[in-house]
Protein backbone atom coordinates (compact mmCIF):
# COMPACT_ATOMS: atom_id res chain seq x y z
CA UNK A 1 0.00 0.00 0.00
CA UNK A 2 1.41 3.23 -1.55
CA UNK A 3 2.19 6.60 0.94
CA UNK A 4 0.49 9.48 -0.62
CA UNK A 5 2.41 11.95 -1.60
CA UNK A 6 1.97 15.49 0.54
CA UNK A 7 0.44 18.56 -1.00
CA UNK A 8 1.25 21.99 -0.61
CA UNK A 9 -0.57 23.82 2.07
CA UNK A 10 -2.57 26.53 0.63
CA UNK A 11 -2.43 29.55 2.29
CA UNK A 12 -4.67 30.82 4.86
CA UNK A 13 -4.88 34.01 4.09
CA UNK A 14 -5.16 35.80 0.79
CA UNK A 15 -2.98 38.82 -0.82
CA UNK A 16 -5.94 41.07 0.30
CA UNK A 17 -6.32 40.30 3.61
CA UNK A 18 -5.74 42.57 6.51
CA UNK A 19 -6.46 41.16 9.81
CA UNK A 20 -3.55 38.40 9.66
CA UNK A 21 -1.39 37.02 12.20
CA UNK A 22 1.83 38.43 10.68
CA UNK A 23 0.36 42.02 10.22
CA UNK A 24 -1.44 41.80 13.90
CA UNK A 25 2.70 41.48 14.87
CA UNK A 26 3.88 44.07 12.31
CA UNK A 27 1.39 46.67 13.33
CA UNK A 28 2.46 45.70 17.12
CA UNK A 29 5.85 46.61 16.55
CA UNK A 30 5.11 49.83 15.00
CA UNK A 31 3.00 50.72 18.35
CA UNK A 32 5.54 49.70 20.47
CA UNK A 33 8.55 50.99 18.67
CA UNK A 34 7.88 54.53 20.44
CA UNK A 35 8.24 53.77 23.73
CA UNK A 36 11.85 52.44 22.78
CA UNK A 37 12.89 55.47 20.92
CA UNK A 38 11.38 57.61 24.48
CA UNK A 39 13.87 55.22 26.57
CA UNK A 40 16.70 55.89 24.33
CA UNK A 41 16.00 59.82 24.69
CA UNK A 42 15.07 59.94 28.10
CA UNK A 43 17.25 57.19 29.52
CA UNK A 44 19.95 56.90 27.25
CA UNK A 45 22.51 53.44 27.26
CA UNK A 46 20.56 51.12 29.82
CA UNK A 47 20.00 47.48 29.41
CA UNK A 48 16.58 47.40 29.59
CA UNK A 49 16.60 49.86 26.49
CA UNK A 50 18.69 47.76 24.79
CA UNK A 51 16.46 44.14 25.51
CA UNK A 52 13.22 46.02 24.64
CA UNK A 53 15.02 47.21 21.38
CA UNK A 54 15.91 43.80 20.67
CA UNK A 55 12.30 42.08 21.31
CA UNK A 56 11.02 44.75 19.19
CA UNK A 57 13.18 43.82 16.00
CA UNK A 58 12.94 40.28 16.54
CA UNK A 59 9.17 40.29 15.46
CA UNK A 60 10.21 40.91 12.21
CA UNK A 61 11.60 37.18 11.91
CA UNK A 62 7.87 36.16 13.90
CA UNK A 63 6.08 38.51 11.29
CA UNK A 64 8.02 36.83 8.41
CA UNK A 65 7.88 33.27 9.66
CA UNK A 66 3.68 33.90 9.96
CA UNK A 67 3.82 35.22 6.73
CA UNK A 68 5.07 32.14 5.09
CA UNK A 69 3.03 30.19 7.22
CA UNK A 70 -0.22 31.64 6.73
CA UNK A 71 0.31 33.43 3.18
CA UNK A 72 1.49 37.08 2.46
CA UNK A 73 -0.21 40.07 2.26
CA UNK A 74 -0.17 43.43 0.33
CA UNK A 75 -0.76 44.91 3.57
CA UNK A 76 1.79 43.30 4.88
CA UNK A 77 4.20 44.01 2.04
CA UNK A 78 3.38 47.90 3.04
CA UNK A 79 3.80 47.28 6.88
CA UNK A 80 6.65 45.58 7.11
CA UNK A 81 8.62 48.23 5.75
CA UNK A 82 7.35 50.55 7.73
CA UNK A 83 7.79 49.19 11.01
CA UNK A 84 11.41 48.47 9.81
CA UNK A 85 11.46 52.97 8.98
CA UNK A 86 9.80 53.63 12.53
CA UNK A 87 12.30 51.46 14.23
CA UNK A 88 15.43 52.67 12.72
CA UNK A 89 14.79 56.56 11.96
CA UNK A 90 13.16 56.53 15.47
CA UNK A 91 16.09 55.24 17.09
CA UNK A 92 18.87 57.32 15.11
CA UNK A 93 16.81 60.57 15.95
CA UNK A 94 16.92 59.49 19.67
CA UNK A 95 20.59 58.87 20.15
CA UNK A 96 21.62 61.70 17.98
CA UNK A 97 19.19 64.19 19.98
CA UNK A 98 20.79 62.87 23.10
CA UNK A 99 24.48 63.42 21.49
CA UNK A 100 25.89 59.49 20.81
CA UNK A 101 25.37 59.81 17.10
CA UNK A 102 26.52 62.63 14.86
CA UNK A 103 23.85 64.63 13.09
CA UNK A 104 25.08 64.03 9.61
CA UNK A 105 25.25 60.40 9.11
CA UNK A 106 21.68 60.19 10.72
CA UNK A 107 20.08 62.85 8.28
CA UNK A 108 21.86 60.68 5.04
CA UNK A 109 20.04 57.52 6.54
CA UNK A 110 17.09 59.62 6.92
CA UNK A 111 16.95 61.25 3.80
CA UNK A 112 17.81 57.40 1.70
CA UNK A 113 15.17 56.02 3.41
CA UNK A 114 12.23 58.40 2.98
CA UNK A 115 13.42 59.18 -0.74
CA UNK A 116 13.43 55.57 -1.74
CA UNK A 117 10.27 54.55 0.09
CA UNK A 118 8.92 57.71 -1.74
CA UNK A 119 10.58 56.19 -5.36
CA UNK A 120 9.18 52.87 -4.20
CA UNK A 121 5.61 54.14 -3.83
CA UNK A 122 5.90 56.26 -7.66
CA UNK A 123 7.42 53.05 -8.83
CA UNK A 124 4.96 50.75 -8.03
CA UNK A 125 1.92 53.08 -9.32
CA UNK A 126 3.37 52.78 -12.91
CA UNK A 127 3.55 49.41 -12.27
CA UNK A 128 7.47 48.67 -12.25
CA UNK A 129 8.20 46.62 -8.99
CA UNK A 130 11.17 47.47 -6.95
CA UNK A 131 11.38 44.32 -4.67
CA UNK A 132 13.82 44.44 -1.94
CA UNK A 133 17.23 42.47 -2.33
CA UNK A 134 19.47 40.63 0.14
CA UNK A 135 21.65 43.19 0.46
CA UNK A 136 19.06 45.95 1.64
CA UNK A 137 18.32 43.48 4.37
CA UNK A 138 21.82 43.33 5.32
CA UNK A 139 21.56 47.12 5.66
CA UNK A 140 18.68 47.23 7.69
CA UNK A 141 20.49 44.67 10.20
CA UNK A 142 23.19 46.92 10.79
CA UNK A 143 21.40 50.18 11.03
CA UNK A 144 19.88 48.10 14.23
CA UNK A 145 23.03 46.95 15.29
CA UNK A 146 24.41 50.15 15.30
CA UNK A 147 21.51 51.45 17.88
CA UNK A 148 21.60 48.36 19.44
CA UNK A 149 25.44 48.81 20.37
CA UNK A 150 24.99 52.58 20.72
CA UNK A 151 22.40 51.35 23.70
CA UNK A 152 24.17 48.78 25.15
CA UNK A 153 25.79 50.54 28.92
CA UNK A 154 29.53 48.66 28.52
CA UNK A 155 29.71 49.75 24.62
CA UNK A 156 28.57 52.97 25.34
CA UNK A 157 30.49 53.65 28.41
CA UNK A 158 34.25 52.11 27.06
CA UNK A 159 33.94 51.36 22.95
CA UNK A 160 31.53 54.05 21.51
CA UNK A 161 33.76 53.43 18.47
CA UNK A 162 32.25 50.09 17.85
CA UNK A 163 28.82 51.92 17.69
CA UNK A 164 29.92 54.57 15.75
CA UNK A 165 31.43 52.37 12.78
CA UNK A 166 28.95 50.45 12.22
CA UNK A 167 26.68 53.43 12.02
CA UNK A 168 29.26 54.34 8.95
CA UNK A 169 29.23 50.95 7.44
CA UNK A 170 25.64 51.55 7.85
CA UNK A 171 25.53 54.33 6.04
CA UNK A 172 27.56 52.82 3.45
CA UNK A 173 25.44 50.09 2.71
CA UNK A 174 22.39 52.20 2.58
CA UNK A 175 23.74 54.99 0.08
CA UNK A 176 24.85 51.84 -2.18
CA UNK A 177 21.54 49.89 -1.69
CA UNK A 178 19.68 53.45 -2.52
CA UNK A 179 21.70 53.23 -5.68
CA UNK A 180 20.95 49.83 -6.71
CA UNK A 181 17.51 50.70 -6.23
CA UNK A 182 17.18 53.47 -8.28
CA UNK A 183 19.62 51.72 -11.29
CA UNK A 184 17.75 48.57 -11.32
CA UNK A 185 13.93 50.33 -11.84
CA UNK A 186 15.68 52.67 -14.75
CA UNK A 187 16.34 49.17 -15.91
CA UNK A 188 13.14 47.99 -15.90
CA UNK A 189 11.13 51.14 -17.22
CA UNK A 190 13.79 51.31 -19.82
CA UNK A 191 12.01 50.65 -23.66
CA UNK A 192 13.52 47.22 -24.70
CA UNK A 193 15.04 47.07 -28.15
CA UNK A 194 11.85 46.70 -30.68
CA UNK A 195 9.64 47.78 -27.36
CA UNK A 196 7.40 50.70 -28.97
CA UNK A 197 5.51 51.14 -25.63
CA UNK A 198 7.89 53.55 -23.96
CA UNK A 199 6.79 57.12 -23.08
Amino acid sequence: MGVPEEQDTPPTFGPTALATPANLVTVARIAASPVFIWMIAAWGPRWATFWTGFAIAMTDYLDGLLARRHGATRAGAFLDPLADKVLVLGGLAALAWNGQFHAVPVIVIAVRELAISAYRSRAGRKGISVPATQLAKWKTFVQLWAIGFAVMPSLATHAHWVATLTLWVAVVLTVWTGWSYLRSARGAAAPQPGDDRGD
